[in-house]
């Protein structure tokens, strides 16, 4: 009966989640003519269309700032006129450059940030991909300062060998994990990985059940394996104690 119980539970915030997922694509939808990181584009107008699955945001999509991004997957808007605003907190920015892992709200501790960001350092020098995290509670967020300070997600940058992991909690009720892929992971890391990855480590149960941080440090233990693997392709996040040797460390 217990089993059976916590089965339904699970089933009932995936069937949730969902919805919230086709709330926003529909909110999306009215930014379609929006270009870059929120400017407008005169050009592809309503023609341009949004490429969004549970949680992830790929570089066409990213016609949105970091700030949209979690402004507009806030749960069960009232309507498109109650959408929030774009930020741009540059005096949110750490002031040492080139950090991998940024915090304007605190999920990890100092230990697992210092861990992570040595990880993603390594991955860099060896793959050359770049992974980035932040770690938000909108509209606490540095927003659209973001990009400059990572220098990525502009628009016609030939460099989009990156991954950008947007996380919020969204009150409690929204998938925490968000990602912002460049076109150049999508051979290596297909949209299918990263809705999977999204629905395993970033729903509300796995969080409430291990915490914010664990579902962070295991998302992106994910991605390092998977980019370092021999075939360097993964549809699927591995399984769970991933080495330290393939994660690079």
């Amino acid at each position: 009966f217990h089993s059976t119980y916590w089965l339904i539970h699970y089933m009932h915030q995936a069937i949730v989640e969902k919805i919230i997922m086709l709330r926003v694509i529909m909110l999306l939808s009215v930014l379609v003519g929006t270009h870059g990181f929120g400017s407008p584009s005169p050009t592809r107008g309503t023609e341009r269309r949004l490429e969004m699955t549970s949680g992830v945001l790929t570089r066409r999509s990213s016609l949105l700032s970091f700030a949209a991004v979690s402004g507009m997957l806030v749960p069960f808007p009232k309507s498109a006129s109650a959408r929030l605003e774009s930020v741009n907190r540059p005096d949110l920015l750490p002031s040492e450059p080139g950090l991998n892992v940024i915090q304007t709200e605190k999920f990890l501790t100092t230990g697992q940030v210092r861990r992570m960001d040595a990880m993603l350092t390594s991955l860099e020098k060896d793959t050359g991909f770049r992974v980035r995290v932040l770690c938000q509670n909108y509209p606490n967020t540095p927003g659209l300062a973001i990009r400059d300070y990572w220098d990525l997600g502009k628009e016609g940058q030939k460099d989009d060998k990156y991954v950008v992991l947007v996380v919020d909690q969204f009150g409690g009720r929204g998938n925490v994990l968000n990602f912002n892929v460049g076109d150049g992971v999508k051979f290596a890391l297909p949209n299918v990985f990263w809705t999977r990855l999204s629905s395993k480590y970033g729903n509300t149960f796995f969080v409430k059940e291990n915490g914010i941080d664990l579902a962070v440090t295991n998302a992106i233990e994910s991605i390092v394996s998977c980019l370092r693997s021999e075939d360097g392709f993964c549809t699927a996040p591995p399984d769970e104690g991933q080495s330290l040797k393939s994660l690079g460390m």
